[in-house]
């Protein structure tokens, strides 16, 4: 076969795949991008962060994600939230001289803020046994997730978007928790639980506010909390997924944009497990990067997972991805196979969960992996 007609024959086969050449062959052809999640010690002085930036820039690292708003309080000059201490505005020029961007970290639906929820209790998202995430969370006390449908609750997060986009030298905002509590938790943390999670259990089947029973009834003629079969019926699943997509895309995404700012998530490994696993379609957000949270461990499985869901992500997105790996539990083989795993896969890169699990010797192993 000559190169030309092989060309286009690999061409047609990548198109078929649903992520086209440039898609599936990103991450093997283009200088890696690596992140890295960090909950910031806000206790430790400005020398210690700048010798740490330096030393995650040497490594490999090119942008870091810290914990700026954590659901209750801020680690900037916030005016809409407690704030706990004025860290990022320490850490943007430190992170900048070491040639790092910045993308503030923001917990998206859950909210821990006592005047709200003394004030806007129906903001909060539901479960089918019409129990509030307000006062009856979820697994554990911090999932008082809000209800992703409400229009007043995409306001109330589109204006925490707008105001870190407005914060000088932040290179961009991250999402994180941004969809409906966990309908079923990956497999390896049941235990944790002392649950089962076999099928979808009404205790943890969510979405069933009394704004979204009645937007979908008006719709389709039946409140959704009188279903038998919840998960069978397509019409509402798909009005829950869509509540999430269209938070992002028509709320949060323009106001990051509005601020010059790129807009990246975390998100779970599919985009086909996260929307059973916790109604998020995130395949159709309009985002400038993608950071699937593929934490083989959680799963019962080996770095495998990261390919295939890597390659899944791939497909489904033409934006970049970069696969979020939980590092804390691997030996240096596992680590180090695991990233194999990620840009065999196609990733542009990855994300390391966090940079608190990283050790010297790991930093040594992501440098000669090819991280710098």
């Amino acid at each position: 076969m000559r190169r030309r007609d092989l060309l286009k024959t690999l061409g047609a086969a990548a198109l078929a795949l649903g992520g086209g050449v440039d898609a599936l062959t990103r991450g093997r052809h283009a200088r890696r991008k690596n992140f890295i999640w960090l909950r910031p010690d806000v206790k430790k002085p400005a020398d210690v962060w700048k010798r740490e930036f330096a030393l995650m820039k040497a490594s490999g690292i090119d942008a870091i994600i810290p914990e700026i708003y954590n659901g209750s309080s801020a680690l900037y000059g916030s005016h809409r939230f407690p704030v706990k201490a004025k860290w990022l505005e320490m850490a943007l020029p430190l992170a900048k001289e070491a040639g790092l961007e910045v993308h503030a970290w923001m917990w998206t639906m859950p909210c821990l803020l006592p005047e709200i929820l003394k004030a806007h209790p129906d903001w909060y998202n539901v479960n089918a046994k019409g129990e509030s995430a307000a006062d009856k969370p979820a697994y554990v006390s911090y999932y008082k997730f809000l209800d992703p449908a409400r229009p007043e609750v995409r306001e109330f997060i589109r204006d925490t978007v707008r105001e870190l986009a407005s914060i000088p030298g932040l290179t961009g905002v991250h999402l994180d928790y941004v969809r409906h509590p966990d309908a079923i938790l990956p497999s390896g943390l049941w235990s944790k639980y002392g649950i089962v999670q076999d099928r979808v259990y009404p205790p943890y089947d969510y979405g069933y506010t009394d704004y979204s029973r009645t937007r979908f009834k008006e719709k389709f003629g039946v409140d959704p909390l009188t279903l038998k079969d919840p998960e069978s019926n397509a019409a509402w699943l798909q009005y829950r997924l869509d509540s999430v997509v269209d938070l992002v895309n028509d709320y949060l995404v323009p106001a990051a944009k509005q601020g010059g700012k790129m807009m990246t998530a975390a998100v779970f490994p599919g985009p086909s497990r996260a929307r059973v696993m916790v109604r998020q379609d995130w395949g159709r957000f309009h985002l400038d990067a993608f950071l699937p949270m593929l934490y083989h461990t959680f799963y019962d499985a080996g770095p495998e997972f990261v390919r295939t869901y890597t390659e899944e992500a791939v497909r489904a997105v033409r934006a970049p991805v970069y696969s979020g790996l939980f590092v804390a539990p691997l030996s240096d083989a596992d680590f180090t196979r695991t990233m194999r795993m990620a840009v065999d896969g196609g990733a542009s890169g990855v994300s390391i969960f966090d940079a608190g699990a990283m050790t010297p010797a790991r930093w040594q192993l992501f440098k000669n992996f090819g991280g710098a």
